[in-house]
This record gives structure tokens, sequence and C-alpha cells, in this order.
């Protein structure tokens, strides 16, 4: 029963219309018309969930924990360090693994960096390599020293 008033109501409809429908299609005189490749990019996928790709990569990437030194692997760590301050005018070859915390999310990366001791920032509490690199020494996991024979390049 209803197929049979939808199918009156398309009649009606075609009716209503039918002047129209048989008319030649409209050209504008000012406005020229649209290239085919134009028109073909009315229809293209647009993104719906802008950064959902980038929200999907981030939640992926992985991150570690930082790991907490006990007493006795951090009085190591002062020892190494005190060395490193006696031997700061040669700039002695190290070494350091140290923790990077993430800005985005939890847990960080550990990062190795090896090079000469520049100075150490006290106030800052940094290690400063010669190439620049600042490590911050409460990040610092370990420290192993370069032999004498890897020396200055």
């Amino acid at each position: 029963m209803k197929e049979a008033a939808r199918g009156m109501m398309n009649q009606k409809e075609m009716y209503k219309y039918q002047d129209m429908i048989d008319l030649p299609h409209p050209v504008s005189r000012t406005h020229p018309p649209m290239p085919v490749a134009d028109r073909a990019a009315q229809f293209a996928p647009f993104a719906a969930l802008t950064g959902h790709h980038e929200a999907v990569q981030e939640a992926a990437r992985l991150t570690e924990e930082r790991i907490e030194l006990d007493e006795e692997q951090k009085a190591i760590l002062d020892r190494k360090l005190q060395e490193i301050r006696s031997q700061l005018g040669s700039g002695p070859a190290v070494s350091v693994t140290y923790f990077v915390p993430d800005l985005k999310k939890s847990g960080g990366v550990y990062v190795n960096a090896f090079g000469h001791v520049k100075g150490i920032r006290e106030h800052e509490r940094i290690l400063v390599l010669e190439d620049g690199t600042l490590i911050p020494i409460e990040e610092i996991a370990a420290i192993h020293s370069l032999s004498k024979a890897a020396g200055r390049t």
C-alpha cells in the first residue's frame, strides 16, 4: 500500500515539473564553465577526523620508564662525577647514559652521549660536553670513562 502511494506521489512530482524536464541545460554568459578536474575535486574525500592519524601514531609511540637508582648506584655516580671534576682541565672523554623525559606523555627515552667534558655547571647541575650537549645530572643513569687510547681527535 505504501509503495503504491509513493508511486503516485512520484507521478505527481513528475507532472509538477514536466514543463522544465526537457529544457536545455542553462549556461552562464558571465561565468565560464568549471573545468572537469575542478568539478571532480568537489567530490574528493576530506579528513573528517583531522588529527586522528597523528593521535594514533602518538599513542603507539613507546616510551621507557625512568629507572630509580638505589643509594649505591648514586654513590658510584657521585664518585665518577668527582673524578671528572678533578680532570676538567684535560677534558676527559666519557660515555653518559641519561634519561630524556617525553614532553607529551609519561616516560621518556634513554640516550647515550659520547664526548669530552667541557665543564660542569654546578648551580644548574648540568654536565656540558664539548659538542654543546647539556646533560642534567639528575637524569644521568651511568657514566663510563673512555680509555686514554680513545683520546682527543
